[in-house]
Order: structure tokens, then sequence, then C-alpha cells
């Protein structure tokens, strides 16, 4: 899908009328029809998840967890392609879509009204998910070894409005390299960059996201292709230093995606889901206990639900966390700030 950019403000197109993409193949909750309403499921009240582009992990797992908050948070819920993180958190603070999924960097400039945002958005955590992991990919020949060596180079740096394109402009940033300069910029998608990349058109793209990600590993795994992974690790302390203590250095390992038999080291911020603060506090509750009480279903839908777990969802301290997930918290013996 070409430019799959939310953008019902300007186009006059209700949230409601936007909920499209559940999908069957991430089990995610359809719009009702006749039969579902034999069944009494019309009394639901609708939710809309704020995901990211369609080759993402984000909109994979927030299919999962619309299927999980529709069969057991008692709501009809269902996954919306998006932008990601940026317009995610001002879908939410606008109240046009009800969960977010966002990288705790945009989370957190969103809720105090700073980067991308002219003002502080009312915001409150759900939960802390799983490492989002910085991604800079090329192919084979094109002599990308560092981030120094984009300078010259077209590169995307992620879908406008994304966390992505926020992250690899600091990563950039902290390499030296003006992203309005010293590179041919692109702005594209997982999927848009990664067939880009295949096709020629560019010579490498940022993306942040999960381990795998879907179109890394179809690059990866095209013949005649040779994907290479940049390794940044090392401008991490130059990132916290000038952005505060969101980043921390991971590793992608070796082997996860096909031909790279080499472990990665990059940079790497927590993806959290949030929520406004005048959400409803018992259903906050209903869907943090949801998540966190099925995360075996959504690790069959993406395995990067095997790194949430109740004590890193509660972890995250920039953000305050909604009183309906701070209840369910306190039930496990977790402190949490509201």
């Amino acid at each position: 899908m070409k430019n799959n950019r939310f953008s019902n403000k300007e186009k006059g197109i209700s949230r409601r009328d936007f909920l499209k993409y559940s999908g069957a193949t991430v089990g995610a909750s359809m719009l009702l029809g006749p039969a579902a309403r034999v069944f009494g499921q019309a009394d639901k009240k609708r939710i809309s998840i704020a995901t990211g582009g369609m080759g993402g992990v984000y909109f994979v797992l927030g299919g999962g967890i619309a299927n999980v908050l529709t069969k057991y948070a008692g709501v009809e819920a269902a996954a919306e392609v998006t932008a990601a993180s940026v317009d995610n958190c001002k879908l939410v603070g606008a109240q046009k879509s009800d969960l977010a999924f966002s990288m705790g960097d945009v989370g957190y400039d969103a809720f105090k009204g700073q980067g991308n945002f002219k003002s502080p958005l009312p915001l409150r955590m759900v939960c802390a998910l799983y490492g989002n992991l910085m991604h800079l990919v090329t192919v084979d020949g094109k002599g990308i070894t560092k981030v120094a060596d984009l300078k010259g180079k077209r590169v995307s740096t992620g879908a406008p409005g994304s966390g992505t394109e926020v992250k690899a402009f600091r990563v950039l940033e902290t390499a030296g390299i003006n992203h309005n300069e010293d590179i041919k910029k692109d702005r594209l998608g997982a999927a848009e960059s990664a067939g880009a990349l295949k096709d020629g058109k560019i010579d490498a793209f940022f993306w942040d996201g999960g381990v795998p990600t879907a179109a890394v590993l179809d690059l990866a795994s095209s013949p005649g292709i040779k994907a290479v992974l940049v390794s940044h690790g090392d401008l991490v302390p130059g990132m916290v230093q000038k952005y505060g203590p969101v980043y921390y250095p991971a590793v992608i390992p070796k082997k996860v995606y096909t031909g790279i038999e080499y472990d990665t080291s990059v940079a790497a911020v927590s993806n959290v889901l949030l929520c406004h603060a005048d959400m409803d506090e018992t259903q906050a509750y209903n869907i943090v206990k949801a998540v966190l009480e099925h995360l075996n279903e959504l690790a069959a839908i993406h395995k990067e639900a095997l790194n949430i777990n109740l004590q890193a969802a509660a972890a995250n301290k920039a953000i305050p966390y909604h009183k309906g997930a701070a209840k369910y918290f306190k039930e496990k013996g977790l402190s949490v700030p509201l």
C-alpha cells in the first residue's frame, strides 16, 4: 500500500470510518455484521488502535491486541493503519483514536509538548511494551558500513509523522549529518522503503521497530539481494546526552534476517501503549488486564509479545499512567507514577 498516512483531519474522514484494517491474518476484529448483532455484540463500545504501516510490527501486534480486547475487554476493537508514533499521539490527544502505539521518546515529547508537538497532549500510559530497535538497512555494494557513509546518499528516513523519522534524525545528527543538507532524503514507511531499496531507488533506509520486521525479512530473503545492517550503537551515549535517558544500546542478533551472520549494535527505545487522560477508568483497567493476561495469544501473532511482561509494563517513569491501569498494577503489587 502506498502512503498509508492517516489524514482524516485534512480530508474530513471520521475516526469510525477509518476502522478498516483489522485483518484476518492478524486476527483483529472486523466491523459488525448482522450475524454478530444476533449475539449481542452490537452493544459493544467500538475502540480504535492507532498502529503504524502495514510492513511494521505495530500493525501486526496491534491487530492481535484488537482481537484480545474484543474477546476479553468487552469492546469491539480494530487496528488502524497510520504513520505511527507522532501521528498516533496526535490522534489520541484529539480523541480520534482510543489507543496508540508510540515509541517512548515520541510519547514523552507529546506529553511534555516539545519536539514535534507545539503544546502538551493529555496522554496517559496504559503499559510499556517491547523495545524498538533501530534498523539502518542497506545492501551489499553501496559502500555503507557506518552512519557517516550516508553522506551524499539517497536515504529513506521513515514515514512523515513517524517515530522512525524522529529517531533517524537524531541518529544522523549525532553522527554529524544534517538530514536536510547532507543526504538526499526520501520519507517512506517500512514496506515502501524496502521496496525502493530492492529496486535501486534508494541507497539505505531507517526503520525503528521490533525484531524481526516483516519488510526487512522480505528484503533479506529476496533472490539476488544481500541485505546489510549498519551498526550504530556507539552513538547512543551522544543521543542520551542531548535527548535524555530514553535510549539504550541493544543488539539485533545474527541470523534473524537471512544472510546477516553478525550481531548488529543499535540504538533502542521502549514502545508504549497510550490512551487519553479522559478514558473511562474501568475501560483502561480492562484493557491493560486483557493485554497482560493474554500475552500467549499475542505471541502467536508476533513473537515480540514474548518481550512484554508485567514488571516491564509498569517500569516506564516518564509518562504518568492512567488511573485504571494503575489500579491493575496496584493489584499486582506494583506502583506506577500517576
